[in-house]
């Protein structure tokens, strides 16, 4: 996979974000309740990432949208710290440092619109996952922090910008 973009999320890429996200969920099990499944912006994530201090990119390659991530303010949490949000990639995107540019991409643009930290939610069993963000310096949590809503994701990680 050598044609590989990172580029801000169109309008016209909501449908095929959506449907990348929630075939990450089938494909890992990853429990649909109390996680970013069922968040009300799933379909709508240009719209919801238009808002200030946030952003979402979309890994494109020959015209396929094959990962995803973003970077918000954390929802009911400290105005200085932002969160890494709704990161997936298709099986054959992973592994190829793919991730790592996203991640970079993201923590830039957190840096960029002032906040101080980062914060991420992600499953125990998402080995892969967690040793990208342990890599890119984010440490564990014991309590989650601000009110995501996502009940079902017990890791909790931070990373100071």
């Amino acid at each position: 996979m050598e044609n590989w973009i990172i580029r801000a999320i169109k309008k016209e890429d909501n449908q095929a974000v959506a449907k990348l996200i929630r075939s990450v969920f089938d494909e890992l099990e990853i429990p649909k309740v109390g996680t970013a499944y069922e968040d009300p912006c799933l379909d709508l994530m240009f719209e919801e990432y238009s808002k200030p201090k946030s952003t979402y990119f979309v890994v494109e390659n020959e015209g396929k949208i094959v990962g995803c991530a973003g970077i918000a303010s954390l929802e009911n949490g400290d105005p200085e710290i932002s969160e890494l949000q709704k990161m997936y990639f298709l099986p054959e995107t992973r592994g190829l440092g793919i991730g790592s540019k996203m991640m970079e991409k993201c923590l830039d643009e957190a840096r960029n619109f002032g906040f101080e930290k980062c914060y991420i939610e992600t499953m125990p069993f998402m080995h892969a996952a967690q040793k990208l963000y342990k890599k890119s310096g984010f440490e564990y949590l014991e309590a989650p922090l601000g009110n995501t809503g996502h009940c079902s994701c017990p890791v909790w990680m931070l990373k100071l910008l």
